[in-house]
């Protein structure tokens, strides 16, 4: 008796050691490692992105102020910028605050779900800031090929559903990234070779079958990057067309002038991403430092740069802007 009492004595905290360990197995805490070989000067890397964060968080506070402040800019085309700063707002703070605690003060370690819900709207409001920009270019068309009923087919009315619709596409598309994150068994090392909790680097680390995952993971960035600039292609071709037939080389300009700073924020948003994408999955022979330095770029330039692109060349944007700050007493 004495001695079964002790091998049940002993069993259960044994039992409950294997059952934590199988727990950490199925949800272990991931180790961001930063930017891997670059260990030594990552708190100088971090001073950029530092003031990227920052001209990110007030440009696009500032842009979001001063559209829905002026009734005068509840047009299509502010409405919209308006929600790409919105977007740009979450993507960023998504991201930079971890990666700035990896870089400044080596706050390696991200819990399990934290790291799924970081990935979650990172990649989720990536895909809504693509549909916000091809609803950009949409406005831009009508602005351009049928300026007499710009008003009547982009009403509020339009514009609202075409901003649930970016919302709902982004969140059911991405939603079954952390879900089938969840079938996957971490157990090897759980280090992620990145500043933040990017799909693909969370998957590599599974030891179970990820198939499905990579599989599901290339299906939508080929759905979401493919279709968006397929939209957005067909759009400029008819904005093109329409311009080349406008007699006067003033008016074309003013006509090309008008999407300039749509086709800037495009090129800053899709180039890195697509770098970044086909990185990831071909290009084994990128350094895995200057792959993560550009990954991590890509989700803090945009929303950097968008507000300024559009500051400088929108004039009533720029108008507003200044109007706002002298009124502080600012400039």
């Amino acid at each position: 008796m004495i001695f079964v009492s002790f091998l049940s004595s002993f069993s259960k905290p044994l039992t409950m050691a294997l059952s934590n360990s199988s727990w950490r197995l199925l949800q272990p805490s991931f180790f961001l490692m930063g930017i891997p070989g670059l260990e030594e000067s990552q708190h100088w890397i971090a001073m950029p992105l530092s003031v990227l964060y920052l001209f990110a968080v007030m440009g696009n506070v500032t842009i979001i102020f001063i559209v829905w402040t002026d009734p005068s800019l509840h047009q299509p085309m502010y409405l919209f910028l308006a929600m790409l700063s919105g977007i740009d707002l979450v993507l960023a703070s998504s991201t930079a605050p971890k990666t700035l605690a990896v870089l400044l003060v080596h706050a390696h370690e991200i819990g399990y779900t934290v790291c799924l819900t970081q990935m979650f709207f990172i990649h989720a409001f990536s895909s809504m800031e693509s549909g916000v920009l091809v609803a950009m270019a949409l406005d831009r068309y009508v602005a351009i090929c049928h300026p007499l009923h710009h008003s009547t087919i982009l009403h509020p009315g339009i514009i609202g559903r075409i901003g649930m619709a970016v919302l709902v596409r982004g969140l059911l598309l991405l939603l079954p990234f952390p879900i089938l994150l969840r079938r996957l068994i971490f157990c090897q090392a759980t280090v992620i070779g990145h500043a933040y909790c990017e799909h693909m680097a969370v998957v590599k680390l599974a030891c179970s079958e990820t198939t499905v995952n990579r599989v599901y993971g290339l299906v939508v960035a080929l759905l979401v990057v493919g279709l968006d600039v397929v939209a957005i292609g067909i759009s400029y071709a008819f904005i093109l067309q329409t311009v080349l037939k406008v007699p006067g080389g003033e008016a074309r300009l003013k006509a090309f002038s008008t999407c300039g700073s749509h086709i800037c924020v495009i090129l800053i948003f899709y180039v890195p991403g697509m770098f970044s994408f086909l990185t990831h999955r071909f290009g084994h022979h990128v350094p895995h430092h200057v792959h993560v330095l550009l990954a991590t770029l890509y989700l803090l330039v945009p929303p950097a740069l968008n507000p300024l692109v559009y500051g400088v060349k929108t004039q009533q944007i720029r108008q507003r802007v200044l109007r706002v700050f002298s009124l502080k007493g600012w400039i």
